[in-house]
């Protein structure tokens, strides 16, 4: 692996010919974390997730590879645009309220047969049925496991507010309902276990907290394990034929892949390795999405001005949902600006060193929301770009 002081060296180069603002995929980066994910899923299929992505390019890319197979969408309109342009296994992770998508699903049926939707509610088949507009296609379906850890005798709560479904029971009466329902197939069951596939157990200068979330996703890990089996055993029953258990996220793939229960294992952030997947103690990935702003500014001593910068991640608001500096080593924000709309000052002794029209690269604190800013990523191997690939954005899509 090259140093931080190589890398921006070889990016630099590669891109010296383009202007900043600008995005980048170091290759080499990406191919070996997704040689990573699939070494740890130890041979279940790694199902890659569209959101993390957001490049058709590189998802063909990926999902060529020995051991990825399927994409794991985030809307309706993305699952049906992904299989109209040639993927044939698409699951919708989210349920849905397009109409208009469910009356092309169903009266498709080749989409029909690529696309899976999500449903944890009788009322969201109702709303299918209601959009059909006369297609008669028969709709896949997988239903969703609420994986959050409950404690104190559910007093607490810990893991995403997703799925209703969180008995094994539930989830067999609810397979039960599709199955007599005409127009429905159940194929899949999938749980996603966010607080220990998004949430870092090794955060930087807070060893109590670490420990804290280890010992959280410890007990999580134990319990969900026993609840799903006993999940997947109840949907067999009602359903012999299931196609596929999906579980896991980057953060979890060698513990979820070690589930029986479990067939297959998404991941996607994986890929680009963003700054949330820095502080885990079960993986080291290597950055391979960055984006380059321009210094246009020198106000003093210390501090250079980049254009632009100000692209928050989602989630609950806080220092670790920004982009962070990472080459040259060495800046940071002014705690007084933070990341700005149109331009963002950065403090720190390699300051001095940057001249004007220089670069600074940064890591986005999620992964596929840096595509969300960029039309297109400059794809790296060495130090020259071999391709540049459009976003979904780029491809005029923009889905949420």
């Amino acid at each position: 692996m090259n140093s931080p002081a190589a890398d921006r060296a070889r990016y630099d180069r590669a891109t010296a010919h383009l202007d900043a603002p600008l995005a980048l995929v170091d290759l080499e980066a990406f191919d070996a974390n997704a040689d990573d994910l699939v070494r740890r899923a130890g041979g279940k299929p790694v199902r890659v997730a569209s959101k993390s992505v957001r490049c058709r390019a590189l998802l063909e890319r990926v999902l060529a590879r020995p051991g990825f197979a399927g994409i794991m969408s985030y809307t309706l309109a993305e699952s049906i645009w992904l299989a109209r342009s040639g993927f044939e296994d698409v699951l919708l992770a989210y349920p849905s309220a397009d109409r208009a998508g469910f009356a092309e699903l169903a009266a498709d049926p080749k989409l029909a047969a690529a696309v899976t939707v999500m449903v944890d509610d009788l009322a969201q088949l109702e709303l299918v049925d209601r959009a059909r507009d006369g297609g008669a296609q028969e709709i896949r379906v997988c239903l969703e496991l609420d994986t959050a850890l409950h404690l104190f005798g559910g007093r607490m709560r810990v893991g995403a507010r997703r799925s209703p479904l969180r008995e094994p029971a539930q989830l067999a009466e609810l397979a039960r309902a599709v199955s007599a329902r005409p127009g429905f197939r159940v194929v899949g069951l999938m749980g996603y276990e966010g607080h220990v596939a998004g949430v870092g157990d090794a955060l930087a200068g807070r060893p109590l907290r670490s420990r804290a979330i280890r010992l959280m996703q410890g007990t999580a890990r134990k319990e969900l394990a026993t609840r799903r089996a006993e999940a997947v055993r109840a949907v067999r029953a009602v359903v012999p034929d299931l196609e596929f258990v999906n579980g896991g996220g980057t953060g979890s793939v060698q513990q979820t892949a070690a589930e029986d229960a479990v067939t297959e294992i998404a991941a996607g952030s994986g890929l680009y390795v963003p700054r949330l997947f820095d502080n885990y103690t079960s993986f080291t990935g290597r950055p391979a999405a960055l984006f380059a702003q321009p210094v246009v500014r020198r106000p003093g001593v210390g501090v250079v001005t980049v254009l632009g910068g100000g692209y928050p991640a989602s989630g609950a608001p806080g220092a670790d949902r920004l982009p962070v500096p990472y080459l040259p080593e060495g800046l940071r924000y002014d705690p007084q600006e933070g990341a700005g709309e149109v331009q963002t000052p950065l403090l720190g002794s390699p300051a001095d060193d940057l001249l004007i029209g220089d670069r600074v690269w940064f890591r986005h604190a999620k992964a596929g929301e840096l595509c969300e800013r960029f039309d297109t990523l400059h794809l790296v191997e060495g130090d020259r770009v071999t391709a540049t690939a459009p976003t979904y954005r780029g491809e005029g899509r923009t889905f949420l």
